[in-house]
């Protein structure tokens, strides 16, 4: 593949600055867009010239998509809507299947609430979209009006900010005191105090993301048979990620999900990419290669 836009996301960042390198030399990040110009042994040639975004660009191997090409398996090389640019695509193998699969486990669909936590940040952009696709109310957490927008524009119905509102409360009150049939956690580590406030009874806590450590309320979850669900995104099987490719691919070409696009940078800039992430910028950091 030629790539013409590598996607930066905070777990690239964090592999870069706190986890010891399996590799000598790693060229970073996981996410991509552009065309492929080679194909190998038992690959039909008719993919040359295909526009395609990537998944597990840099995952278990040394060279991600900050480079002006990369080689990969077939399978992992995704065609790309012709109405979807190559800034999009770049947000969309961690951000979009993490989306898509946490929101197929929820199981939304009408008739079904979900909070999703962190209503501005990549994944939950993609989950609010997911989720109002399938018909279900969505509330989300913030932090400032900025993000309120950014979580609105995406489709969220309603808005807590966590540091100025008590988040219990106010689910119970759009709920009727019933909760939310699931959450969507981004950080469990911190939000974990929330499950016995805002879920109902035999409601499940999809969990992707989390610090090291997380202090479960266990009795609560066990006395409401609550489900939690781990899962990481670069570990999906075959057919969990075929239906989530299947399906991000069906929600892109019906205009029914849209990548949030923040700050841009050029490839000789990507040390300010990673900074602008650490620094929690709306919208997906995405590297345009010349």
């Amino acid at each position: 593949m030629r790539l013409h836009t590598s996607g930066v996301n905070p777990s690239d960042v964090k592999s870069r600055g706190h986890r010891k390198s399996a590799f000598p030399r790693v060229i970073p990040h996981s996410d991509g867009a552009g065309d492929i110009e080679a194909v190998g042994a038992g690959v039909p040639k008719s993919r040359i010239g295909e526009r395609v975004w990537l998944w597990n660009g840099q995952w278990q191997r040394p060279f991600g998509t900050a480079a002006e090409f990369i080689v990969l398996p077939a399978a992992q090389a995704v065609q790309l809507p012709d109405n979807i640019s190559f800034e999009e695509g770049a947000t969309l193998g961690i951000p979009a299947l993490t989306a898509y699969h946490a929101i197929e486990l929820a199981g939304a669909g009408n008739n079904t609430t979900l909070l999703v936590s962190g209503g501005a940040g990549s994944v939950s952009q993609y989950a609010i979209q997911f989720a109002k696709a399938r018909g279900a109310t969505v509330i989300t957490t913030i932090s400032s009006q900025d993000k309120a927008t950014a979580a609105h524009e995406a489709g969220a119905d309603y808005c807590i900010d966590y540091k100025r509102e008590n988040v219990g409360e106010r689910v119970a009150e759009i709920t009727g005191k019933l909760g939310v049939d699931a959450i969507i956690e981004m950080d469990l580590s911190a939000n974990a105090k929330l499950i016995p406030t805002v879920l109902r009874p035999k409601g499940s806590v999809i969990v992707y993301g989390t610090g090291a450590e997380a202090t479960i309320p266990a009795f609560i979850c066990l006395a409401n048979s609550i489900q939690l669900s781990f899962f990481l995104v670069y570990q999906l099987d075959a057919q969990q990620r075929d239906r989530a490719v299947a399906g991000i691919t069906r929600a892109l070409e019906q205009g029914k999900v849209v990548g949030r696009i923040g700050p841009t940078f050029p490839l000789t800039e990507t040390a300010a990419a990673h900074e602008a992430v650490e620094q929690g910028t709306i919208g997906n950091v995405v590297v345009k290669i010349a």
